[in-house]
């Protein structure tokens, strides 16, 4: 007896998809996929047969979405994250909770980790795992039902928990002053400036909070996170302008020196942000609760 039931597509196929329009090249979905090139476009080309529509545009061998697969795509990515989530669940942790976490790289080593024996002692029953990211994302896309975030807290779709503020300094190597500490933080505008990817106008905001207006882009190098921006002012490449927590010990055995003496409040905090549809989920309560507890506002956290 035939009874009427919907015909899924392919997930394989699906992933394909969407793949696509996040990477934006057959090659890059057959790396992520551990598939050729020729596998992909044949996981396409069934997807649009099943379903009847034209998906991908196809011009010299380069695929791209059309109107309909784009507008396909937003539509299946959330059913897609939601099962790779409740399948990671299960695979990691079959018997008590599980919360995916995105941190950010020296918070997690010099702050979060340290910490996190006295959460497993807490509550053995729920593992928490751990992958770094620098920068904001979707949650839809991503499968992390919590992100520590430094920024403004406009996180589209989140609530969020404070946990710190944060105090600069500008520091650079001893022998990129030879004449010592300027006399006004204006002379600095002399020095190579040292940036860093995730916060580029942190000079800016810096120099008008020391009351000095510079309404064009400051010149200097870009660093991907605190510690290659540490490593390059270490090495006389500049001035880089960090939070004092993570120069304490290079001021103190004299590798670095402040190239101005007074920290400075950051514009930003940090902040542990989630989905608001999450917010009931019973591990990732737990966690807030306990991080709550943990945090401490007058202190400078690591990034």
């Amino acid at each position: 007896m035939r009874t009427n039931r919907p015909i899924l597509p392919p997930i394989s196929a699906l992933r394909a998809l969407e793949a696509l329009d996040r990477l934006g090249s057959a090659s890059a979905v057959a790396d992520e996929m551990a598939l050729t090139q020729s596998a992909v476009s044949r996981q396409l080309q069934t997807l649009e047969a099943h379903l009847g529509a034209e998906l991908v545009s196809r011009d010299r061998k380069r695929l791209s979405l059309t109107k309909a697969g784009d507008d396909y795509v937003r539509e299946i990515r959330p059913a897609l994250s939601q099962i790779a989530q409740a399948a990671l669940k299960l695979h990691i942790a079959p018997v008590g909770g599980t919360l995916n976490l995105a941190i950010l790289p020296t918070f997690g080593m010099r702050w979060l980790v340290p910490r996190l024996p006295d959460f497993a002692r807490l509550h053995p029953d729920i593992t928490i795992n751990m992958t770094t990211r620098l920068r904001p994302f979707s949650f839809v896309s991503e499968p992390f039902d919590a992100a520590l975030h430094f920024g403004e807290p406009d996180w589209p779709g989140t609530d969020r928990l404070l946990l710190s503020m944060e105090r600069v300094l500008p520091v650079c190597a001893p022998e990129l002053l030879p004449q010592g500490v300027p006399e006004s933080p204006r002379d600095l505008l002399k020095l190579p400036l040292l940036h860093i990817q995730t916060r580029l106008r942190a000079w800016q905001d810096w120099f008008r909070q020391m009351g000095v207006e510079h309404p064009h882009p400051l010149p200097g190098t870009v660093h991907d996170q605190f510690n290659t921006i540490n490593q390059a002012a270490l090495h006389g490449l500049g001035v880089a302008l960090l939070p004092n927590y993570l120069v304490e010990q290079d001021l103190a055995t004299g590798r670095l020196v402040a190239a101005f003496p007074d920290a400075v409040e950051a514009m930003d905090a940090y902040y542990l942000v989630w989905p608001r549809e999450k917010s009931n989920d019973e591990s990732l309560r737990e966690f807030r609760h306990w991080l709550a507890s943990q945090a401490q506002p007058e202190e400078a956290l690591p990034r």
